[in-house]
């Protein structure tokens, strides 16, 4: 076949649009492999941001573009975009071409994450490198201000984009769309577990992102708010020059997908932000999808796996040491990612979800992001772990290696701890699906060996300032140059604390007040794990009656389905009943948080007798409730049994109808007394006490239990049958016909009586 004639960059553009219309996407994507390979990156420059635009939809939302988060494995298109949006595909291809050129492409300002917006409007340089030495000045001012990125850039800043940016009747997706499956290869490729990330198919050495230095273990206390914007007051019309490190171009295009993805995915609140967000008058800025969260928790398990293919000479290694020994770029950022690169906005993200979200079962999404994030030693690529956590019958003791990652995220398992035992006292635990959160986060937290690292590193924080100054000075001697081992082991603890009271000041400030997870706060008479502890007792108990309830009244069904009066609603029992409150989900919802409880008991050392008494306390209190709702009765062997008091409690009623003058006054005392007691009145040998007693309406079955009564039916039910009656329809003539007998007994007895 002969190569098609090239064409003029305006003509290519302008039938590209026209072909957009027209062709399918198969034949769209032949021709632009075509133009990709054989047009020259001057003219491909001019197609690209159109390209872009026209595959993942426009910044504001009008064009939809592909709709990957609405393209799923069985459709005929999806193959076709994979393959051409493939990290080795043709339009990675195309970036590389343009990259390997000086080509920018400017985005608005305004469609930047807000911190970010607002740092640059404001005249303060953003705290990430990402967006340094890009800003355009046009002369109109800074209302028009843009940012100018490389080709690779742009592409990421738009394909992230495409997650959050609300799309014209985009109605939900899943995780087999097309765009979360791309989400997890680019990952893949660009943050390789094993070997490096292929290098591009053109030179190359204009990486803009710079190496992330080696953070420094001392310093004064004043400095542990290291992310706090006073440090980062950098006027924007004095920036810096980006100096990138030769040796880190080998990942610059890791670093900047991974910045990117941060920047566009959780930098949406800073710690200002959030703060001015505790006061329920200000409107939030930005509200998370259960699809954004889940491609969040996609990046947290990647990076964790990520972090942990680091090779255990490497990870053991001091940052001083590690710099006399060659390790290549990549190591280098698998050791520094999660905490330099993802744990505070992170932090800020995960803490507005749990104020802000609905307090139903979609929260389920940022639960687990929260903990997948807080077990990275799920990720180690060992098989045992690889399992998931709910077929996990006993919890595995955290390795202590961990130590340091939990001590410097200590608010990721503290405070958010707190928030979450917030969430819980409010939500409905008699739903099986709430019910299961609570025992997921009770689960994780009881692992062995996590409390006492949690309860560590609060003792870490609590270190009186004073007494380190006092222990460790500022020019210490190692054991080669005079120092004691015992000043060596104290410079540790020092450094541990430091880096403890940096990562808390860090992402809550200079004058937060810190509130212990296993403290006394956390632990009082009044406090929220008390309260939650009786909420989850109760909602046992809750779960127990209505399953039980659920039994009686399907047990009643099987009966009464004989004669087609049965429920086909045999799920919804009672009212209000939602699918995941019926049955079997009932039962689980008690497993559920039987095993919550327990769990409960063991992180925070609740003695059982404590826990069983409070259960029993409420379970009677309860049960006290529910008899001031019954007949007057008393206990037995067998259960509750009526009293007289109790027999007659309804008597009242009926005495008060049968009392009455008018028609319903005779129809109650034809069938709620006995028309022959008066006639009995003066020939029974009872006495007088005896017969009046009797005489009293009530309700009696014992017509039914007379061999004639049981002889009638049965000749009736057998002519109904004769008929072609089934047994519905038999016994509604019966009833209808013995409402028509006392209907005609009321109003003709007395003439009868008198003939």
């Amino acid at each position: 076949m002969a190569a098609p004639t090239l064409q003029q960059p305006s003509f290519l553009l302008a039938n590209l649009k026209a072909d957009s219309t027209t062709k399918p996407l198969l034949q769209r994507c032949q021709d632009l492999v075509k133009i990709i390979d054989e047009y020259p990156a001057k003219e491909l420059h001019l197609i690209f941001p159109w390209l872009v635009e026209s595959v993942f939809g426009s910044l504001d939302g009008i064009i939809a573009g592909w709709n990957l988060r609405l393209l799923h494995s069985r459709s005929n298109e999806y193959n076709i975009a994979m393959e051409f949006l493939n990290p080795s595909g043709p339009m990675m291809k195309l970036v590389y071409k343009l990259q390997a050129e000086e080509y920018k492409y400017e985005i608005p300002v305004n469609y930047l994450p807000g911190p970010v917006k607002a740092c640059i409007q404001e005249g303060v340089l953003p705290d990430c490198p990402l967006f340094h030495k890009k800003l355009q000045f046009p002369l109109s001012g800074l209302l028009t201000l843009n940012i100018a990125l490389n080709p690779f850039e742009f592409f990421m800043f738009n394909f992230a984009c495409c997650l959050i940016t609300p799309k014209v009747s985009q109605h939900g997706s899943s995780t087999d769309s097309a765009y979360f499956v791309l989400v997890d290869t680019y990952l893949k490729y660009f943050l390789p577990s094993e070997g490096s990330v292929p290098p591009s198919p053109f030179s190359d050495s204009r990486g803009s992102v710079t190496a992330p230095s080696p953070r420094s273990s001392s310093g004064s206390f004043a400095g542990y708010g290291v992310h706090s914007p006073s440090l980062l007051k950098h006027h924007i019309f004095h920036q810096p020059s980006v100096n990138a490190d030769p040796a880190a171009q080998e990942i610059w295009r890791s670093e900047t997908l991974l910045q990117m993805f941060v920047e566009v995915w959780l930098h949406h609140y800073s710690l200002e932000m959030y703060q001015k967000l505790q006061s329920p008058q200000v409107k939030e800025p930005f509200s998370p999808t259960e699809e954004h969260v889940l491609v969040v928790r996609l990046l947290v398990k990647h990076l964790h796996a990520f972090s942990n293919s680091l090779k255990p000479e490497q990870l053991s290694s001091s940052p001083s040491a590690h710099s006399h020994t060659h390790t290549s770029p990549l190591e280098e950022f698998k050791r520094v990612v999660v905490q330099r690169f993802v744990q505070q906005k992170l932090y800020l993200f995960l803490q507005h979800c749990f104020g802000h979200w609905p307090l139903d079962a979609s929260f389920r999404a940022v639960l687990e992001t929260w903990l997948s994030y807080i077990q990275p030693w799920r990720y180690t690529g060992e098989k045992t772990n690889a399992q998931p956590e709910q077929s996990r019958t006993e919890n595995r003791t955290v390795p202590d290696k961990w130590w340091s990652f939990v001590q410097e995220n200590l608010l990721m398992y503290t405070k958010l701890f707190q928030v979450f035992l917030n969430r819980a006292v409010r939500t409905d635990l008699v739903n099986a699906k709430n019910a299961l959160m609570v025992f997921r986060v009770a689960k994780v937290f009881a692992q062995p060996n996590l409390a006492e690292m949690i309860q560590k590193g609060e003792q870490l924080f609590l270190e009186p300032e004073h007494v380190l100054h006092h222990r460790q000075p500022r020019g210490y001697l190692t054991p080669g140059q005079g120092g004691s081992y015992l000043s060596s082991r104290q410079r540790v603890v020092t450094d541990m604390v430091f880096r403890v009271k940096s990562h808390v000041y860090s992402l809550e400030g200079q004058d937060c007040q810190y509130k212990q997870m296993f403290g006394t706060e956390l632990r009082g008479a009044v406090s929220l794990l008390t309260r939650l502890i009786q909420i989850i007792a109760q909602a046992r108990q809750t779960a127990k009656r209505i399953s039980d309830h659920s039994s009686e009244v399907a047990a009643n069904n099987s009966f009464l389905s004989w004669f087609g009066l049965g429920s086909s609603e045999l799920n919804n029992t009672f009212p209000g009943a939602e699918p995941e409150e019926s049955g079997e989900c009932l039962k689980k919802t008690h497993e559920f948080l039987d095993r919550a409880l327990e769990n409960l008991c063991q992180i925070f050392k609740v003695r059982l007798g404590q826990l069983t008494q409070l259960i029993s306390n409420l379970g009677s209190s309860q049960d006290d409730g529910n008899c001031k709702q019954l007949p007057d009765c008393i206990q037995s062997e067998n259960g509750l049994i009526l009293t007289d008091l109790g027999r007659r409690q309804f008597g009242g009623h009926m005495e008060a109808l049968c009392s009455r003058p008018d028609f319903l006054g005779r129809l109650g005392r034809h069938y709620l007394t006995d028309p022959e007691s008066n006639s009995r009145l003066k020939q029974s040998p009872m006495s007088r006490q005896t017969v009046e007693k009797s005489r009293r309406p009530r309700l009696s079955l014992r017509p039914l239990a007379s061999y004639r009564t049981l002889l009638l039916l049965l000749l009736l039910y057998a002519l109904g049958a004769l008929l072609c009656f089934g047994p519905a329809s038999s016994t509604a003539l019966i009833l209808a016909g013995g409402f028509l007998y006392g209907l005609l007994m009321t109003l003709f007895g007395d003439k009868l009586k008198t003939h």
